[in-house]
């Protein structure tokens, strides 16, 4: 038993597949995705828009393939990309052969939706033959009629129905390289979805409550609905969907991963909401701190408290703190300890430097440990 079993996640045993280099599923990291939302056939914008994914963390990137156009361009677009492509493609099964053909990581398509048997057949043999995983992506605003009939709305029974009839159509042609997804924009529906079908397949599950809606409140839906799944052990690939740029689903998402203590990158930031005792402007102060350590990947803790009530003992729980004190003089606190004072026309520069210090003096230490591994090891 851990030191804190009340912070401890048991996550669902799932099978593992690879997404090009990323594994998913099994005991790999939970990965976090999102989508571009370019015209594909501009490859310098889609590109410019991955690199900015990339550069907030991004692990698998969806790009949409509605035309012969996007699936010519998908092959410049693989090459460029340092993270693995998905091909966004629905009912057009020649977009998935084409994708798979210009190098896609993975294919998003639902099977039973791109026409014939003899048409799957192709799909999946050209799958194989590139290396390609399947995401089956079923979603509450897409049901099939049959099942909008049995059911007479969409609900959790409907949604898994419709996923075990996509993951049947698979693996009747041998082919298991898939993870699947029960997406609604209802958390309760998506959630109830999700906890069905984890009992009953083996599969990775990838994490979404779609159309979530604006940054604020598709930020919180997501929180809810992927949080209390990934609480209780559920997904191994997550996609924030936000009425937003990408790169910050990216962002959200892996503060969701944070705040479970799933996954650790970058500054994990504790602060407080402010009042009139504070010793410096909090909120704008978060903010700064926030935007300039976006480039921090190692995992690191910081508190910005605005006053003495609960700074100190926060502060004595991360790695760098600070706490507001009166006439614009601050303490500053290392690893816990009371360390020194900081005025306010310093403060924001002052700390920056102070994580960007931290932030590389545990990066030397991880890779002075990784060094003697094989030492150790002969």
């Amino acid at each position: 038993m851990s030191l804190r079993p009340w912070r401890d996640i048991t996550r669902r045993t799932s099978r593992q597949i690879m997404v090009g280099n990323v594994p998913v599923g099994g005991d790999a990291p939970v990965t976090v995705q999102t989508m571009t939302n370019t015209p594909t056939d501009d490859v310098k914008a889609t590109v410019d828009q991955i690199r900015r994914c990339e550069e907030a963390g991004v692990d698998i990137i969806r790009v949409s393939c509605p035309d012969v156009e996007s699936t010519t361009a998908l092959k410049q677009i693989v090459r460029a990309s340092r993270v693995p492509i998905v091909a966004d493609i629905h009912f057009h099964y020649k977009r998935a052969l084409e994708a798979a053909d210009a190098g896609a990581a993975c294919l998003r398509i639902n099977p039973g939706n791109i026409g014939s048997a003899s048409r799957v057949k192709e799909v999946v043999d050209a799958a194989k033959s590139n290396g390609c995983a399947i995401r089956i992506g079923v979603n509450g605003g897409s049901l099939e009629r049959h099942l909008l009939e049995k059911y007479g709305e969409p609900c959790p029974d409907a949604l898994v129905e419709s996923a075990m009839d996509h993951i049947k159509l698979l693996q009747d042609h041998d082919f298991h390289e898939f993870k699947v997804a029960v997406k609604a924009s209802d958390l309760f529906l998506a959630v109830a979805a999700y906890q069905q079908l984890a009992e009953q397949v083996d599969c990775p599950l990838h994490l979404g409550i779609t159309e979530a809606g604006g940054f604020v409140g598709g930020t919180v839906k997501s929180a809810i609905g992927m949080g209390s799944l990934l609480w209780y052990g559920i997904g191994d690939t997550i996609r924030v969907s936000l009425s937003a740029e990408p790169e910050e689903e990216v962002r959200v998402g892996f503060e969701i991963l944070k705040a479970l203590g799933i996954r650790n990158r970058g500054v994990r930031v504790v602060s407080c909401p402010s009042c009139a005792r504070q010793g410096f402007d909090v909120i704008r102060t978060v903010q700064a701190l926030e935007e300039r350590l976006q480039h921090i990947r190692t995992p690191m803790s910081l508190s910005v408290l605005g006053c003495v009530v609960n700074g100190p003992g926060e502060a004595r729980e991360t790695d760098i703190g600070i706490t507001g004190g009166g006439n614009g003089k601050h303490m500053v606190y290392l690893s816990g300890v009371t360390d020194h004072h900081v005025q306010d026309a310093d403060m924001v520069d002052h700390i920056v430097k102070l994580v960007e210090a931290k932030a590389a003096e545990i990066e030397a230490a991880d890779e002075a440990m990784a060094a003697l591994v094989p030492v150790a090891a002969e």
